[in-house]
């Protein structure tokens, strides 16, 4: 989970390592975007961003760019969701790190703060390489490698007393 606000009013973020399946995309297009399916030519992958307003896309990229609309987070990250992003990135003249995101993760006030209390996060931060270069399918485990735990050693399985 990319976070890019949180403020006294609660938090907003972005899954970043669930790429769309084509079916599930193709299906989602179709019913969100029958006039903007040519998108899928244009962007080679898409990703899941979280469950809220999925039908709305936004474009998490590298602060090398800027177009109206785009809002810097931090020193290295932006997010844009003015359409033409999508044309420029198919041309080579957007950002040099980009990724899609259809829908989004949402916290009300103090709630992202109390899963945090609850153990139900592990926070740190990250980098441009680790988000646009590490394939998703090892985000997960580098990350919780980072923290000195390795999830290959971990049981799925309960015991009992």
């Amino acid at each position: 989970m990319f976070i890019c606000e949180h403020n006294k009013d609660g938090a907003l973020g972005f899954i970043v390592n669930k790429p769309f399946e084509t079916p599930e995309l193709q299906d989602l297009f179709s019913e969100f975007f029958p006039e903007d399916d040519d998108i899928l030519k244009l962007v080679p992958d898409v990703y899941f961003g979280g469950p809220v307003l999925v039908e709305r896309g936004i474009v998490l990229h590298s602060a090398d760019y800027k177009t109206e609309g785009t809002i810097v987070i931090g020193d290295n990250f932006s997010l844009t969701s003015n359409k033409a992003i999508i044309q420029e990135i198919a041309e080579k003249k957007g950002p040099k790190h980009s990724k899609l995101l259809l829908g989004h993760a949402g916290w009300a006030q103090y709630q992202l703060e109390a899963e945090i209390e609850n153990g139900d996060w592990l926070l740190q931060h990250t980098n441009l390489e680790f988000i646009f270069n590490t394939e998703e399918k090892f985000m997960w485990d580098m990350a919780t490698k980072s923290f000195g735990i390795d999830m290959s050693e971990l049981s799925g399985l309960g015991g009992s007393a």
